[in-house]
């Protein structure tokens, strides 16, 4: 065949190809909402009519003869029907296989898990698929998240609205006492309705102060603070409430362990660890606060003696309201004496105090107080995460450790880390006297030799 003649039949072939592909585009316009079994025919049958065009064409120009012409038609009409035929097979997986991711959907719409077979599907529907069974697992977990969340509002709304029951009735039982001119002790009536007014206001505070916890809006000031103070601050406030308990108060580490911190939030966290160890251990056991260093870390770590947390539990104990189990909310808790130091504008008191007793007990305004409402520690995880800390809670013999981990900073104020903290794990701090017993360092400052911070012994 001449040069001349190709080029012929491939303008030929061309022509056909545009006009046709063309006109199949315009047909395919307003079959957009077909199935996409239509759809893919309407493709086969354009490619048959070029070829068809293009034999007719070649025909006229005499390319062809007429017997060739003939066997050619027998050729494409078995061509054509075998290719619509497996265009509609492909049609129909195709549309199976859409309906099933639909399916799909709306199961996942209803909460249910989408089980998808990905596997039969072409790899456009298998990538779609797998983006629905990972929509499916987020949108698990975001409903558990916010069922566990939900369940956490009602058992803390409960929990609060119980705590403020009892001083409630009291101060109404010691009003009407007051009106009817019932009381004997005038004074100390009015002593006794403060002391319930405050705690109310502490368990308020404590709400506020995690609202501002979860929205981001506390403000801190960082700046070097050494937390060997900051721990002497707190055994000193805590001193005489854990010898009322018959429970000793103790601590070590060296001197100028210092953190980026903000002192005010931070001296909160320390007592509200320290307190709710001497709250929750046994008479008669010891509560220890060591502050130490861990690699790049400032470390403040509270020993207890409450006999532990199930292992299971350990996960929830900084969770808003968590409380597993209700007996440890013990009632009968006297109170610290005076007003605490380092208190910051939250109002008297932690709210994270002492339990108090069935109806009321007479204090001075500003004594320490425990809520039971559960919110101590997650103040404490609030406040140390806000640092870019973290928090901690490990089984040791007899009780509990409660770490709380800080970015650390140099005795020549040189920052040794800001970031946060990744993937720490807990410190496993020995005790104060274990580390001077088996000359571990890895935990302390160079400097003074390790000494006692201040002791609180039982009468």
């Amino acid at each position: 065949m001449q040069t001349s003649e190709l080029l012929t039949i491939i303008g030929w072939a061309v022509a056909w190809g545009v006009l046709i592909g063309a006109a199949s585009l315009l047909i395919l316009k307003p079959l957009r909402r077909a199935s996409f079994a239509v759809q893919i025919c309407v493709v086969v049958l354009a490619a048959v009519a070029v070829l068809t065009a293009g034999m007719v064409s070649a025909f006229n120009a005499m390319f062809i003869s007429a017997r060739d012409l003939e066997v050619m038609w027998y050729v494409l009409a078995v061509a054509s029907a075998v290719a619509i035929a497996i265009a509609l097979v492909l049609g129909s997986r195709v549309s199976r296989n859409a309906k099933e991711l639909a399916d799909a959907a709306r199961s996942i719409g209803r909460g249910e898990s989408p089980g998808i077979q990905s596997a039969v599907m072409s790899h456009e529907l298998a990538a779609l698929a797998a983006e629905l069974e990972a929509s499916s697992r987020m949108l698990e977990a975001s409903r558990e998240r916010e069922a566990a969340v939900e369940n956490a509002r009602r058992e803390l709304v409960s929990w609060i609205s119980h705590d403020l029951r009892t001083p409630l009735a009291s101060m109404r039982a010691m009003t009407e006492a007051l009106e009817d001119g019932m009381a004997a002790d005038v004074p100390g009536y009015y002593r006794k309705i403060i002391a319930q007014t405050d705690l109310m206001a502490g368990m308020v505070n404590d709400l506020l102060e995690l609202s501002r916890i979860h929205a981001g809006t506390m403000r801190l000031k960082a700046e070097p603070l050494d937390l060997y103070d900051l721990a002497s601050d707190a055994i000193a406030d805590l001193a005489a409430l854990a010898g009322q308990h018959g429970i000793t108060l103790d601590g070590g580490g060296r001197r100028e362990c210092l953190a980026l911190a903000d002192g005010p939030s931070m001296g909160r966290a320390v007592r509200n660890v320290v307190l709710n160890a001497i709250v929750h251990s046994a008479p008669g056991s010891r509560v220890t606060v060591e502050v130490g260093r861990k690699g790049d870390r400032a470390v403040v770590a509270v020993t207890d003696g409450c006999g532990g947390i199930p292992e299971e539990d350990l996960p929830h104990v900084f969770e808003t309201g968590w409380q597993k189990d209700p007996s440890r909310r013990r009632a009968g808790r006297p109170s610290v004496k005076g007003r605490l130091s380092g208190e910051d504008d939250h109002g008297p008191g932690d709210g994270a105090g002492i339990l108090r007793p069935d109806g009321p007990q007479e204090e001075p305004t500003g004594a320490l107080r425990y809520s039971g409402a559960g919110l101590g520690l997650s103040i404490v995880a609030g406040i140390v995460s806000a640092h870019q800390g973290t928090v901690s809670v490990e089984n040791v013999d007899g009780g509990c450790r409660f770490s709380l981990l800080l970015p650390a900073e140099g005795l020549h104020g040189q920052v040794l880390r800001q970031g946060p903290a990744a993937g720490l794990p807990s410190t496993g701090m020995p005790s104060a006297d274990a580390s001077r017993a088996a000359g571990s360092q890895e935990m302390v400052l160079p400097g003074p030799a390790q000494e006692q911070i201040q002791t609180g012994r039982t009468p």
